[in-house]
Formats: C-alpha cells, structure tokens, sequence
C-alpha cells in the first residue's frame, strides 16, 4: 500500500520476508556443492552484512540521544512496574485481614449502616421541610412578577411533597392547609389574567379622541391581518409545537403570546382547563359590557362633558369606532386561547389529568365570543337607536313606488271639487312667548336622558344615564351604518351563519326596515305637509338670508325650499345607507308625486274662477275645456324666438341655425297675433271673468316657476348622478356619489322631474299670455264700446286704456320683484305688437269716426307706448305703425289709393280694406257702388303693387 506517494510495509510482512531470506542463504549454503558458488554467496552476504552494519552504526550514531532516552524511560517504567506489583500484593493481603475481621462484627456495622440511612433520610426530610416552608414567600414573589408557571410548578409540587413524603410531618399541617388552599385560588388567579390579558389590554395606549386623527375600520382590518393586534401574530402562525418555557429574568407580559401560553399551561398544570373554559366563557359579555363602559367614561371626558347637537352623531361613531376595534382584539386574543387550549387536548390527550382526559366538548368555540359580541352591540345600539320608544309607536315605510310615465293633460282634467276644510283663525304657537318657552324646554331636555331608557337595559351595559355620549335617537344609525355594515361582514366571514346572516344584521335590518325608514317618511310627510298644506303654503317665501344662502336672486317658495331640504335629507341617507338607496328613492319619487299634485292642485284654484270649475282663458284658450287646443298653442308660443332665448338662458345653447332674424321674428310675433286675436275675437261677447283680477295670483305664478324651474334643475342634477343597477359596473360604482338605483325607479325619477319642469314653462307660458288677455280685455270694448264720432273736447285716452296701463304697470310691478330679467322680458316684450294688432283689427267694430275720435285713437296708442315703453325700457315702434295707420283715415281713400300705387302698401289688404269700410261708415252721404268701385280700384292697385302684401 501507498500513502503520499510512499510505500508502506507493513511488519509483520517484513518479518516474513526477513526470514524467508535467511532460510534461503541457509539452503543455499547447504546444498550448493560448487565451493566457488559457496564463497560467492558468502562474499556477497558479508559485504551486505558490512553495508548494514555500517547503516546501523550510521542510524545509532544519528539517534543516540533518542535511543538513550528510551532507554533510560524503560528502566523507570520497568521500576515502576514492580513496585505496583508489591503495593498490589500487599492491598490483597489487607483486604484478606478486613474481610476477615469484618465477618467477625457484621451484626454491629449493619446496625451503623441503617443509623447511617436513617440520619440521611431524616436531613434530607428536614431540607424539604425547610424547602416547603420558604414555599409561600417564593410563590408571593413568583406571582407578583407574574411568573406563573414557575408558581404553579412550585405549589404543585409543594402539595404533592405534603400529600406523599411530608404526609406524617404534623408540624406541617397548618403549611400543607395554607398551600392547598392558595393552589385552589391559583386557578382564579390565572383566569383572572387571562380576563385582563384579553380585555384590559384591549384599549390601546394610542386611544382615539373626537380631536385626534382615526384610522379608517377597514385600514384597522388590514393592519389586524397583516400584523396582528398590538404586535400580537395571527393565531394561525404562531408555532404551538415548541415546549412552553418560562425565562425568569424577563418580564412575561412583553409577549402576549408566550404569556398566554404560560397561563393556559399553568392552568393545566393545575388540572383546571375545563374550569378555565367555563370561567372565560361565562365573563365575555359582562366584560365586554364593561368595555362599552368605559370607552364611553373616556369619549365623555374627551369632551369634556359637553356633548351639543353639532357633534353628538361624531361621539357616537367614535365610540362604535373604538369598541370595534376592542372586540377586534378581544375576539383575536380569544382566537390565541382557543388554539393554546386545543394544544393542551391535542399534546396532553395522552397524558389523563386525574385519570379523566380533557375533553374537547368542555371548551367554547369562536361562535360563542362573536354570539355574545352582537349581543352586546344590538344592546348597545338598542339605546342609542332608542329602539323601546319608538317600536310603540312605528311608522311604517311607504311601499315601492310604481308609477308610469303620466301625461300633461291629466293634471288639467275635471277633478271633484275637495269639501272645504275648517281652518283655525289664529294660532300663537309662534308667538316671541311660544317660541322663547318651547325653546328653553327643548334645551333643557336636550340632554336629559333620564326618562328615555330602560334601566334594565342600561344596568345590562353597565352604563349609567350620565355616560351616553348622545341623546339616543333613531337618526344615529346615519352615522354609524357603514363601519356598522363593515364590522357585521367582519363578523360573518369569521363564523359560519345558519341562514348566512349575523344576528346582527338581522336586528340592523329589522330596525332600519321597520322602524327607521317609517320614521323618516313620517318625519318629511309631517314637515312637508306643514309646509304645503294651508291656505298660503303657496304664498309664502323665503327671507332674504336663506335666499342669499341658496344663492338665488329672487325669491323662492318656502314650501319648495323645504321639500328640497327633505329631500336633500333622503339623498344624504341615500349615501348615509347605501344598502337602502331603493327605499329612500322611493321615498323621493312619492314625496315628488305629492308636491306635484300639490303645486297642480294650486295651479288649478288660481285659474279657475267659478264653482263649474271654468279656467282663464290663459289656461284654457276656448270656452269649452279643449286642452288639446290650449297645447296646441303652447307648442305655437314655444317656437317663438323669446322662448328660445329664455332656454338658451337657462344653460341650454341653440345652436346658429336656430337664431332668427328680424323678419322671422316678426313673422313669428305676427303669427302670435294672429292666433290670440282669432282665439279671443271669434265670438261677439266680451271676456268677462276669464282672466286674473288679482295681482298676487300673478305674483304667486311667477313664485311657483321660479322655484319649481330651481327645484326641477336640482332634481334633474341629482337623477344625472344616479345610475341604474343594471348597467353599471365596479368602476362606476365605486366613481359615483350614489349607490346604483333600480332602472325602474330612476325612470319615475327622470319623468316627475319632467313633469315639474313642464308645469315651471306653463307657469311662464301662462303669465306670458295673461299679460296678453288682459291686453285684450281692456282693448277690445274700446273699440266696440267706446264713441269716436263724439264732440271735439272728447279728446282723453279711453278710460280702459288708463285700466289697461294702471294694470300693466301693477303686474310689471309684482312680476319685476318675482321674475329674473330675461324672464320679465319674455313676458312684455313683443307686447306692443300685439297691443298695435289688436287695435288695428278693431277698426271694424267702429261704427263711425270723426277727426277728434282719430285723435283719441291717437292718444290711446301714445298712452299704451308710453307705459310700454317704461316697462321695457326701448321704443315699441309698432305701435307708431299703428298711429300712422289710423292717421290714414285724415286722407280720403282714393288718395289713400293713390299713394299705395305710388309708394306701395305699408299694411294689408285686409288692414286697408277695414280702413275704407270705415271712411265710408263714417260719411253717409257716400253710396255703396262708391264703396264697391273704391275696393275694386284698392285691389287692382294693392296686387298689382310690388312691395304690397296680402292676407288672405
């Protein structure tokens, strides 16, 4: 073999290879026969032998000192030897004499022997004894530095010594009754702790204040699961097969984890596990009770005792905000227990404690402590929601609202006259006395709780009266609804539901449905209802200050400003309670439907004007009840540019084609004439009570447009932001103010809007052409009524002419105050037009006329232009056409003729052919073949006339 390039021979070999070397010279020697060969061999070895001699000389010359040390080693070592050998003897010898003289006394060492034993056993009795006394101070000790597994193990084993090897020691009695005791109450001691590990260490050194900045309850989540409460791991990673060891020179309490172990160990230890369960399990609620107790001590003190109305709803969602979190950690180091718990059934299964192995059935579970924490919030919310006192007396929500697309027409329909109602003639419910009283005891009621809860209930939490943070009311579910919503699926992912639903949830249900929503459609049906019912709900607006606020220029009514806050409160708990969004839409569209048929109903009363419940003529534009016709003409004075204009005011542009020239909008006014002359001339009777007298109701009109035309943009803005459940997708969930809607409700929505819309333009419309009746009242019997023929000192304005302007003048008056300017414009521009058309058309109800009736005529249309004019601050030139018209009658008609042929025709044929007639009506003595020659020549001339007009 080989080692590091070496060859290694082994001994034994080389001594077999040594002598089988000489027994080879031997015989060679012995049988060689030459004595040549003989001497050969014998020179070779001798020279070898020579060569070795030499090499060993050599090999001891070189070793000397090593050689004579090994020497001189192996005589010491030699030495040593025999002396052992004699020592060796001699020791034998000895034992042989002890042997022998112990056989001799062997009775006497025994009885030594056995003293020996008994003084041993006695000192190491006493070393107990002296041990077991010093018991009482070490566990005091132990447990004061809250080492208690070390404490239990000392007690444990302490008893055990007293119960087995220290049973006979009386001295011990009264140690051995003190021990068994405290090992007893040790137990107590150790759930005790547990109790203040779970929920005393639950409230957070960083506690929330109404002033401090909180973390959202779903960013709490997060953080609870990524790492655990209070440093604290999620149960299911922490690491259960590892032994349980307690390190006496740290503090146990820096790591819950481990110190919930050591408890949970302790307690088997002292073979009280099933007690432990049951001790934990019977004292969640009362503790959590005490939770809600004194977080809401500490909200209370954070305010500083002075809870107002303005932050009543913050104290309560930071109450709720700090006790969920509190029962996030409470339930996670519940979770901590359970799984130490299950370690100790699961690792001690073999192990029997006191013959009876723990059993699983004797622990509680996860759905107990979640159980009894919905208990205590449905307790707790009971209070604040003040579910006792308002389940007497519930309000039930209205139901789903179904209503189809409506039409115009119906809210102008025959309707039963309504029984009049008994009104009382005055009331002092808001006297300076009656509100100064009714105020002073709202504030001293505002906070006295006093009567309003059970005191069962409140003993149950723990709370006392003084320790609400708000007055209980059943608005506070506003506020506290979504992290409400977002604890409760906390809570149902954690445990599995029978029916999938918490408890609860089922109560947060049950009260939002059946006690809530019915609380607040009575709420907005009792302030709507008093602010529309009543002789002047629509009468009524709103002061300067609130005008200011809504940021409107002229007034609104207050019955609409308060149906918009109601309903701003519904849009609000749309967002508040987005899980209900469909019920407070509801609310919306049937709280709208009853205002419509409200603000419809009053629209009616002011247009009707005797029992048989026949309107204006501004409403109903024929003596009969064809709305057909009145629509008819309302589409007519929509295609006006005035309309257009106003809409292009109101935000919606038009676009360069729809912009009308000056013909086209004389054309357009023209055609307006036409239709109001030929409406309200066909018949020989006089309008009589068709139109509106008073001219408050005109000012009330112009209030219902006004506010119904602001009303129904902020509603028409709020439908724009809702979105049909249908078709809207996460993304557009999570962009939109408001939860999604059903498609079906946002349709109603979308048509009542119309509808108020609708009803704002026919209040415009309406004042639009009552101006223009009114126009017609006071003109017409100026021409059929009044005498033009009369003597030259009748030279006045007609007396319905002095009406006509008083009366233009009242309604610019209340209109001005009502109207925003462009709509003021829409309803007198054009005016004098019409004005000029109707009294040009009159001409032929004159009998006659003279040169002091022209005159008059004269002064009526220079009275009429004046007032026109300072109404709407420009020159009404269409009525200088007017004038010039009339003037016409000075000339006589065949020079009238002539200057049609020369200059051409200003008028109509018509318009002219009413003037001959006139001539001739006024001068007897001309003979009707004068009359027919005069409007045969007017005819050849007027047709044949390029510039001339007709109308036929």
């Amino acid at each position: 073999m080989e080692k590091n390039g070496e060859k290694i021979v082994n001994p034994a070999a080389k001594g077999r290879e040594t002598s089988e070397f000489l027994m080879a010279i031997v015989r060679t020697l012995s049988t060689s026969a030459d004595f040549e060969q003989r001497e050969k061999e014998k020179a070779r070895i001798e020279k070898t032998f020579t060569q070795s001699d030499k090499r060993l000389g050599e090999l001891v010359s070189e070793n000397y000192q090593d050689l004579a040390q090994i020497t001189q080693d192996f005589s010491t070592i030699s030495k040593s030897v025999n002396e052992a050998r004699e020592k060796i003897k001699k020791i034998k010898d000895d034992l042989s004499s002890c042997k022998t003289l112990l056989h001799c006394k062997r009775d006497e060492l025994r009885r030594l022997w056995i003293e020996g034993v008994e003084q041993k056993t006695m000192v190491a009795m006493l070393d107990q004894i002296e041990q077991i006394k010093e018991v009482p101070t070490k566990l005091d000790n132990l447990l004061l530095k809250k080492h208690y597994l070390h404490g239990t193990e000392l007690v444990v084993n302490a008893v055990a010594k007293l119960e087995n090897q220290l049973v006979g020691v009386e001295a011990l009695r009264d140690l051995k009754a003190e021990l068994i005791t405290r090992k007893e109450q040790l137990h107590e001691v150790l759930i005790d702790e547990l109790n203040k590990q779970i929920y005393i260490k639950s409230q957070s050194p960083n506690f929330s204040s109404l002033q401090g900045k909180k973390s959202s309850t779903a960013q709490k989540q997060d953080n609870l699961k990524r790492k655990g409460v209070n440093g604290i791991p999620p149960p299911e990673k922490m690491e259960f097969g590892k032994e349980v060891k307690e390190d006496l020179n740290s503090n146990p309490e820096d790591d819950p984890t481990h110190f919930m172990a050591i408890l949970v160990e302790s307690l088997y230890m002292l073979r009280k596990i099933p007690e432990a369960a049951e001790g934990l399990k019977v004292r969640i609620q009362p503790e959590l009770s005490a939770i809600v107790a004194r977080t809401s001590q500490h909200i209370l003190e954070s305010t500083s005792n002075h809870v107002d109305s303005s932050n009543q709803s913050q104290c309560l969602l930071d109450l709720l905000e700090n006790i969920f979190h509190q029962f996030r950690f409470v339930a996670h180091m519940h979770k901590v227990v359970l799984r130490n718990l299950h370690r100790i059934i699961t690792t001690g299964s073999r192990r029997e404690v006191s013959g009876v192995p723990v059993r699983q059935e004797c622990l509680y579970d996860m759905t107990d402590v979640w159980s009894k924490i919905q208990a205590v919030v449905e307790l707790l919310l009971r209070e604040y929601l003040d579910v006792e006192n308002t389940s007497s007396s519930r309000q039930r929500a209205p139901s789903s609202f179904d209503e189809p697309s409506t039409d115009i027409n119906s809210f102008f329909a025959k309707k039963r006259p309504a029984k009049p109602k008994k009104m009382a003639l005055f009331r002092f419910d808001a006297s300076i006395h009656a509100i100064s009283t009714n105020s002073y005891v709202d504030d001293s009621r505002a906070f006295d709780t006093g009567d309003l809860f059970s005191s069962s209930l409140l003993a149950e939490m723990g709370l006392e009266k003084n320790q609400m943070v708000c007055k209980p009311s059943v608005y506070n579910i506003t506020a506290i609804f979504k992290p409400l919503e977002l604890f409760i699926r906390e809570i149902e992912d954690a445990i599995a539901c029978p029916d999938g639903r918490s408890s609860l949830q089922a109560f947060v249900t049950d009260f939002v449905q059946n006690i809530f929503l019915g609380q607040v459609h009575y709420t907005v049906s009792t302030s709507i209802g008093s602010a529309t019912k009543g002789f002047d709900a629509l009468r009524h607006v709103v002061d300067h200050k609130i005008q200011k606020e809504l940021g409107v220029i002229k007034p609104l009514l207050t019955s609409t400003v308060t149906v918009d806050k109601n309903l701003q409160e519904l849009r609000e708990l749309m967002q508040d309670l987005p899980d209900y969004a469909d019920q407070f839409l509801n609310m919306i569209c049937n709280t709208l439907k009853e205002y419509r048929d409200t603000c419809h109903s009053a629209y009616r009363e002011i247009v009707q004007y005797d029992s048989d419940e026949r309107r204006v003529i501004s409403a109903m534009w024929a003596k009969d009840e064809d709305i057909s016709r009145f629509l008819s003409f309302s589409y007519e004075v929509r295609s006006l540019p005035s309309w257009r204009s106003l809409q292009s005011a109101s935000g919606q542009e038009l676009a360069s084609e729809d912009v009308c020239s000056e013909e086209e909008i004389k054309a357009l006014n023209s055609k307006e004439a036409q239709i109001l002359i030929s409406n309200l001339t066909s018949s020989d009777a006089m309008i009589q009570q068709e139109i509106i007298t008073d001219v408050t109701q005109m000012r009330t009109i112009a209030n219902v447009h006004e506010s119904l035309e602001w009303f129904s943009n902020r509603m028409k803005d709020f439908s724009n932001c809702l979105s049909a459940r249908s078709a809207t997708t996460a993304a557009d969930i999570a962009a939109s103010e408001y939860p999604p809607v059903s498609e079906k409700t946002l349709s109603s929505l979308k048509n009542l809007v119309k509808d108020f819309q609708d009803l704002a333009e026919i209040c415009l419309l309406l004042l639009h052409l009552e101006v223009r009746v009114h126009c017609f009242y006071f003109l017409l019997p100026v021409a059929k009524q009044s005498n033009y023929a009369g003597p030259i000192d009748d030279l006045d304005p007609d007396s319905n002419v002095l009406k006509l302007n008083k009366d233009l003048s009242s309604m610019e008056e209340v209109l001005q105050q009502s109207l925003q300017p462009k709509k003021f414009r829409y309803i007198f521009e054009s005016l004098g037009f019409l004005v000029a058309s109707i009294l040009m058309n009159s001409i032929q109800y004159m009998k006659k006329i003279n040169e002091n009736g022209i005159k008059k005529m004269c002064r009526n249309l220079f009275a009429i232009q004046q007032n026109l004019t300072n109404i709407t601050m420009s020159r009404e030139a269409d009525l200088d056409h007017a004038r010039q018209y009339y003037e016409l009658l000075y000339i006589n008609p065949d020079d009238v003729i002539t200057m049609i042929a020369e200059k051409g025709g200003r008028y109509t044929f018509q318009e002219y052919t009413e003037l001959v007639k006139l001539h001739h009506r006024s001068h007897a003595a001309l003979s009707p073949s004068q009359l027919e020659r005069r409007m045969q020549k007017l005819k050849e001339v007027f047709f044949k006339t390029p510039n001339g007009e007709c109308d036929p």
